[in-house]
C-alpha cells in the first residue's frame, strides 16, 4: 500500500510468526515538481536538533502525489516566537498563533500546503480548532502548545476529515529529515530551503537551524510566507520574541517578489533549551549577543532564499540605498525600486535602463531631491547630480546585467539613513506560474 508519502510493506499473517510491517519512505511523494530555479542553492548538511521530531504525511489538500502535511513534536518546556503577517484580511491559522504565541510555550507544529484556510470564516476556525484537538489528544498537551500554518489557495475551507487523516498518518510516520519537511511544506517552490548556524553561549555550542517555503505572494511586512526555526539553546519566551523580530526587520521585512504580502505569512521560533546552558532572558545574559547575531545570519539566509526561488527569476538582485534621510526612509525607497515592474523587466531583459530607477525613487513618496541623486548598477556609476554621467560607457553595465547577481546602489545625498533590500527580476514565467496557479 501507499500512503502518506511511504511505502508500507505488511507480510502475510501465516499463523506461525508475527506478522511484519515495514516503512521505506518514496522519495516521489516529496519531490518538488518543478525545475530548480537557476538561482538554487543545494540543501545544506543540518543537524537534527535535541527535542524536535519531524515527520511528513499525505493528506491529499490536493490532487498530487507528494506528501502535504508536516508534524513536528517539542519537548515540553520549549519556548516560542513568532512575527505573523500584517495582512488586514489573516488566516484563521494566524490568529490562532497570534493567540498561541501569548503562552510562550509550544508542543507541537503542524503545517499543511495546497490549501491556505483563508477567507473561509467560521468553517476555516473550525477546522483550525479540529487539527489542534486531534494534536492534543495524541500528545495529551493543552491547545495553546499546538501551532498550525497553511499555505495555497485562498477561499477554500481545509476539509476536516483530510486534515484528521494525514495527521493520523504523521503519527504513525517514522521521523524524517530536515529536508523532507522542508520539500513537504512547499508550493509552488522549486527547490527545498533550509540554513543552519551556530553559537557559543557560556562555553557550549548551540544550534539553530531553519526551513522556509515561499516563491510568490511576496512583499512581507513582517515574515516571508511560512518559516520555521528550531534551536537547542535555552532562552525565556520574551528574549526569544526581541530577537526573531530584531532579526526579521534586517530579514524577512527587507525582501520582496512582487510587492504581495500573504494572508498566511507566519515566521515561528522554537527554543527546546536541551544545550543545558543557563537560560538567555536578555542581552546581559552571557552569549546573548552571539545567539542574536547566529539568528539574524539564518533569517537573512532563509530570507535570500525565497529571493532566489521567486517565480520566474532570473536574476538575484541587491539594492543598496544610502544618504537618506532616515532607515524608514531608505527602506521605503529600496522597496519603491523593487517593487517596480519596469526596474524588474529591465534587469530580466538586461537592459541598463537607469531611468526606471529614477522613476522609482521619485515616486516613493520620500524626500529626494533630483540634483543630489546618485545610481549605480554594479561597481559603475551611471548618475550623478540630476545627469547621466560625463563620459558614461554603458559597456561595463550591460556585462553586469548578463550575471544572475544584480547589485544596484542609490545614494540620496541628504542624510545617513541607509537600507538593504532584496528582490528578483520579472519574467514571463512568473505570469505562466499565476496564470495557472488553480488550475
Amino acid at each position: 500500500a501507499l500512503r502518506s508519502g511511504l511505502i508500507t510493506i505488511t507480510t502475510p499473517d501465516c499463523g506461525r510468526c508475527p506478522c511484519l510491517t515495514l516503512h521505506v519512505f518514496n522519495p516521489e511523494r516529496i519531490a518538488m515538481s518543478s525545475t530548480p530555479s537557476p538561482l538554487a542553492r543545494p540543501f545544506p548538511a543540518m543537524p537534527m536538533i535535541d527535542g524536535v521530531s519531524l515527520h511528513v504525511a499525505r493528506a491529499g489538500y490536493k490532487e498530487w502525489g507528494r506528501c502535504d502535511l508536516t508534524f513536528v513534536t517539542l519537548s515540553p518546556g520549549t519556548s516560542v516566537a513568532g512575527v505573523l503577517t500584517q495582512s488586514r484580511c489573516p488566516s484563521p491559522e494566524v490568529d490562532w498563533c497570534r493567540s498561541s504565541l501569548a503562552h510562550g510555550r509550544a508542543r507541537a507544529l503542524v503545517v499543511n500546503a495546497g490549501n491556505a484556510n483563508a477567507f473561509t470564516g467560521h468553517r476555516g476556525r473550525v477546522a483550525v480548532e479540529a487539527i489542534a484537538a486531534r494534536v492534543v489528544d495524541y500528545l495529551g498537551c493543552q491547545p495553546s502548545d499546538v501551532f498550525v500554518a497553511s499555505t495555497g489557495v485562498i477561499g477554500t475551507a481545509l476539509p476536516i476529515p483530510k486534515a484528521e487523516a494525514g495527521l493520523d498518518a504523521a503519527f504513525a510516520a517514522p521521523a524524517c529529515d530536515w529536508e523532507d519537511a522542508a520539500r513537504t511544506i512547499g508550493t509552488t517552490d522549486t527547490f527545498p530551503k533550509g540554513a543552519v548556524a551556530r553559537a557559543i553561549i557560556d562555553g557550549r555550542t548551540v544550534t539553530l537551524v531553519g526551513i522556509i517555503k515561499g516563491s510568490g505572494m511576496i512583499a512581507p511586512d513582517m515574515a516571508t510566507m511560512l518559516g520555521f526555526i528550531f534551536t537547542d539553546a535555552a532562552v525565556v519566551p520574551a528574549f526569544l520574541q526581541m530577537a526573531l523580530a530584531e532579526a526579521n526587520r534586517a530579514s524577512f521585512s527587507c525582501i520582496t517578489v512582487d510587492s504581495d504580502t500573504s494572508t498566511s505569512d507566519t515566521v515561528l521560533a522554537f527554543a527546546t533549551g536541551a544545550a543545558g546552558h543557563a537560560p538567555l532572558t536578555g542581552l546581559e545574559s552571557p552569549g546573548a549577543d552571539a545567539f542574536c547575531a547566529a539568528m539574524n545570519a539564518l533569517c537573512l539566509e532563509l530570507a535570500q532564499l525565497v529571493v532566489r526561488d521567486g517565480e520566474g527569476a532570473t536574476k538575484f538582485i541587491r539594492i543598496d540605498v544610502t544618504g537618506a534621510e532616515s532607515d524608514r526612509s531608505a527602506h521605503r525607497i529600496g522597496m519603491s525600486i523593487a517593487n517596480s515592474p519596469l526596474v524588474k523587466t529591465a534587469i530580466a531583459g538586461e537592459d541598463a535602463n537607469w531611468g526606471r530607477v529614477v522613476m522609482a525613487v521619485g515616486k516613493a513618496g520620500e524626500p529626494a531631491d533630483r540634483d543630489r541623486l546618485s545610481i549605480r548598477f554594479g561597481t559603475t556609476q551611471v548618475a550623478a547630480c540630476g545627469l547621466a554621467v560625463e563620459g558614461y560607457d554603458e559597456a561595463p553595465v550591460a556585462a553586469h546585467l548578463k550575471g544572475q547577481e544584480i547589485n544596484i546602489g542609490v545614494d540620496l545625498g541628504l542624510g545617513s539613513g541607509c537600507a538593504t533590500i532584496w528582490t528578483c527580476d520579472l519574467t514571463h514565467g512568473y505570469i505562466s506560474i499565476n496564470a495557472d496557479y488553480r488550475s
